[in-house]
C-alpha cells in the first residue's frame, strides 16, 4: 500500500486544565482487526475511500453504495437478499443459508434484530435494509458499539480507535485527538462510575450502550434505540437453573462445533462447568496454573475433576513457569483501544494461550463472567427488604458475619436512600480522601474510587468536574438498584476480557467465554437474587444446573481460590523495567503524574505507604504502556500490507 498518513502526533488543546501537550497516536494501519459500517448515503463514498487502503475487505449495500469495510473477519457470515443484507461477526452458529433468508425476507433492520435475539453465542449483527443500517453488539459490553460522525455523516464501528482515526483524519491528519480528563478518569483506583467508565478516550467518539442499538439513515444520520431490557428477576432457582443449563450448553456448542479440539482454563466452578460441558462435545486440552499461595487450592480440584469427568486432558504449569505481574512491559506493543489494567498481566495470558496454541487448540474457553453473572449484588437486600423483610434481615446478618461488616455501617448504608446521581456527585468530593475501610459493606450504589497520590492536582481536578458535570443526568441500567449492580459489574468484568482476547488472537486463539453471551445473561439475571446468591451455600445457581454434567466431587467444592499471587514479588523482580517506564513518562508530559512519586512508590513494598496500593498502579502502569505503545504504532510501518478492497 501506498499513501499512509504520516504518523504525526494531534495535539490535545484542553486550556482550562493546561492540557496542551501532544501525544502521539495510532495509524489505523496499526489496528489489528476491526469494522466499519457506513450509512447508505452518497457522502459515504468519501469516507469509505480513505478506509480502502487499510481494509482487507469491503460488503456494498444492496443500493451498491460502500456498506462494511475491515480488517480479520472475526467469523464473519454475510447474508443477501434483493433488497437487504445481513453480517453477523464473532463466534455464533448463524450460517450463510440461514443470514440469507433473513435478508431475503426483511424490509427493516429491526428483523434482523428480532433473528439476533434467538442466537446463541456472542457476536455483532449488522443490517442493511430499507436504507437504513442497524448496528448492535453484546449485551455485556464484550463486543462493543461506538460511533462517530465523519465529514457530515455518522458511521459506526468496533472499535474507538479505528473511529477516532477517521474523525482526525477529515483535515488529512493521522488520527484524533486523546481527551486527557477521559485518560485521567483511567488513573483511578477502581475506575468504575457508571456512566464515565465506558466513554472513549478518544475526542469526538461516542459509545453505544450494549442495551441499545444504533440506527443510521440514509442521509447519515444516527440515533440510538433501547433493544433490550432485562428480565423481571422473578424465576425460582430451579426454573432457573435449568434455563441458565440450556443456555450454556448452547453456548459452549457454539464454540466446539466443527473443533476437533478445544482448550479451556481448569480452575474454579465457573470454568469447571464449561470445560465438563465442552468435554461432552470434543476433545479437551485443560490448564491449570498453580500458584504459590498454600490457600489455592484450584490445583487439588482440577485434578479431581479431570480424573472424574474423563475426556479431559490436563495440565498442571507449574507456578514456576508462569510469568509474574509487570513481566514484559517493555515490548508491549497491542494497541488497545483504551487503557486497560489487564495490560500488567499480559505475559501471564499470553503464556497460556501459546501453551493451548502449542497443543493443537483453536478455540481456548474460560469461565470468565461466572462470578458476576452466577451471583447478585447485596444491594439486592434493599429491595428484599421491602418485599419479604424477614427473609431480608436474615441474610443481612448472615452476610454481615461472613464478610465482617461493621453493624454500624450496614445500618448507615441502609439508611442512605440518595438517588444515583446525588451519591455520584457526592463521589466527587471524596476522591482524595482515606481509602474506606477494607471490609466495608456492599449495601451501597458501588465503591468510591480514589485517585492515585501521584496523579497531579490538575489530573484530579478535571476527574472531579467530569464526575461533577456527568452526576444530574446520570440514568440507572436498570430499574431496580441490584440490576443496575449487577449489570454495572457485568459490564466492568467484561472490559478486561475484550483486551485479553485481543492479546490470545495474537497466537491464533480465539479466546471464548460463554458466560458472556446474551441469552445466558438473560437466563441468570431472570433468576430471583436471593437464591441466587445467600451467606450459606456456594453458587447454588450454578451447582443446581450442572448435577449430571460436572462430577459430584467438584460440585461439592465450597471454595473460591483468592486468585491472588506475590504482588510484592512481582514488583521486586520488575522494579526495573517499572522505573524505566517513568523516565520520561508520557502520562507526567500530559501533566497527569507525578513521575518522582511513582519511581519513589516503586522502590520499596506498597505495603509501607499505608494502603494497598497495587490497584492503583496497575492502572498507571496500564496508562503509561497505553500511551507508549499508541505513540509507537503511529510511528512504525506496517509490516504487513493489506490488499485493497
Amino acid at each position: 500500500m501506498t499513501g499512509k498518513p504520516d504518523g504525526r502526533s494531534v495535539a490535545d488543546g484542553d486550556a482550562r486544565h493546561r492540557f496542551v501537550r501532544e501525544a502521539g497516536l495510532a495509524e489505523l494501519a496499526a489496528v489489528p482487526a476491526w469494522f466499519v459500517a457506513l450509512p447508505d448515503c452518497a457522502a459515504a463514498a468519501a469516507v469509505a475511500a480513505r478506509l480502502r487502503e487499510y481494509a482487507e475487505y469491503g460488503v456494498p449495500h444492496p443500493s451498491g453504495r460502500p456498506w462494511l469495510l475491515g480488517v480479520g473477519r472475526d467469523g464473519l457470515v454475510l447474508g443477501e437478499g434483493r433488497e437487504a443484507k445481513v453480517a453477523v461477526f464473532g463466534q455464533h452458529a448463524a450460517s450463510g443459508d440461514d443470514l440469507d433468508r433473513i435478508a431475503g425476507r426483511i424490509a427493516a433492520g429491526a428483523e434482523a434484530g428480532a433473528y439476533a435475539e434467538g442466537l446463541a453465542g456472542s457476536f455483532h449483527l449488522v443490517a442493511s435494509a430499507g436504507g437504513q443500517v442497524r448496528v448492535q453488539g453484546a449485551l455485556s459490553g464484550l463486543r462493543r458499539v461506538y460511533t462517530a460522525e465523519v465529514d457530515g455523516i455518522t458511521v459506526a464501528a468496533d472499535r474507538a480507535d479505528a473511529l477516532a482515526f477517521l474523525a482526525g483524519s477529515r483535515a488529512g491528519g493521522s488520527g484524533a485527538a486523546i481527551d486527557r480528563t477521559q485518560l485521567a478518569f483511567h488513573l483511578l483506583d477502581p475506575p468504575l462510575l457508571h456512566p464515565l467508565t465506558d466513554r472513549p478516550v478518544w475526542r469526538n467518539v461516542n459509545f453505544v450502550s450494549p442495551d441499545q442499538c444504533v440506527l443510521l439513515d440514509r442521509g447519515g444520520r444516527a440515533r440510538t434505540l433501547r433493544r433490550w431490557t432485562p428480565p423481571p428477576p422473578d424465576l425460582p432457582l430451579a426454573e432457573g437453573a435449568r434455563a441458565v443449563r440450556e443456555a450454556l450448553e448452547a453456548a459452549v456448542a457454539v464454540r466446539t462445533a466443527g473443533q476437533q479440539l478445544v482448550s479451556g482454563d481448569l480452575s474454579g466452578l465457573d470454568s469447571t462447568s464449561v470445560c465438563c460441558l465442552a468435554a461432552g462435545r470434543t476433545r479437551v486440552v485443560a490448564f491449570t496454573a498453580a500458584s504459590p499461595d498454600p490457600l489455592d487450592d484450584d490445583v487439588e480440584w482440577a485434578v479431581r475433576t479431570a480424573a472424574a469427568a474423563g475426556g479431559i486432558e490436563h495440565h498442571v504449569v507449574p507456578a514456576a513457569e508462569m510469568p509474574l505481574i509487570y513481566h514484559g512491559l517493555p515490548g508491549m506493543d497491542e494497541p488497545f483501544d483504551e487503557p486497560c489494567g489487564v495490560i500488567a498481566d499480559s505475559a501471564r495470558w499470553l503464556s497460556l494461550a501459546r501453551r493451548a496454541a502449542a497443543h493443537g487448540s483453536a478455540v481456548h474457553l474460560t469461565g470468565f463472567g461466572g462470578d458476576e453473572l452466577l451471583g447478585a449484588s447485596t444491594s439486592h437486600l434493599r429491595t428484599l427488604l421491602r418485599r419479604r423483610p424477614l427473609e431480608a434481615v436474615r441474610q443481612l446478618r448472615g452476610f454481615t458475619a461472613s464478610y465482617r461488616w461493621s453493624r454500624r455501617q450496614v445500618l448507615r448504608q441502609l439508611c442512605d436512600t440518595r438517588p444515583y446521581g446525588h451519591w455520584l456527585g457526592a463521589a466527587a468530593g471524596l476522591l482524595t480522601a482515606p481509602a474506606p475501610f477494607e471490609n466495608a459493606p456492599t449495601l451501597d450504589w458501588g465503591p468510591v474510587p480514589r485517585m492515585p497520590p501521584w496523579a497531579t492536582r490538575d489530573a484530579t481536578d478535571a476527574v472531579r468536574a467530569l464526575i461533577r458535570d456527568a452526576a444530574p443526568d446520570a440514568e440507572l441500567l436498570a430499574d431496580r438498584r441490584g440490576i443496575h449492580d449487577d449489570l454495572e459489574g457485568i459490564r466492568d468484568a467484561a472490559r478486561p476480557l475484550r483486551a485479553i482476547g485481543q492479546l490470545a488472537a495474537r497466537t491464533g486463539i480465539r479466546l471464548a467465554a460463554p458466560y458472556y453471551d446474551d441469552r445466558v445473561l438473560e437466563a441468570a439475571l431472570a433468576v430471583r437474587p436471593e437464591e441466587k446468591r445467600t451467606p450459606w451455600r456456594y453458587k447454588p445457581l450454578l451447582l443446581e444446573g450442572m448435577k449430571g454434567a460436572v462430577p459430584d466431587v467438584s460440585l461439592a467444592r465450597q471454595s473460591k481460590s483468592p486468585g491472588t499471587c506475590d504482588l510484592d514479588g512481582a514488583l521486586r523482580k520488575h522494579r526495573a523495567e517499572l522505573l524505566a517506564l517513568w523516565e520520561d513518562s508520557r502520562l507526567a508530559r500530559l501533566g497527569l503524574a507525578d513521575p518522582a512519586a511513582l519511581r519513589t512508590l516503586c522502590v520499596r513494598p506498597l505495603a509501607e505507604h499505608g494502603r494497598d496500593l497495587h490497584g492503583a498502579l496497575y492502572q498507571a502502569v496500564a496508562c503509561e504502556v497505553w500511551l507508549r505503545a499508541r505513540e509507537r504504532a503511529a510511528t512504525t510501518p506496517n509490516p504487513e500490507a493489506k490488499s485493497p478492497c
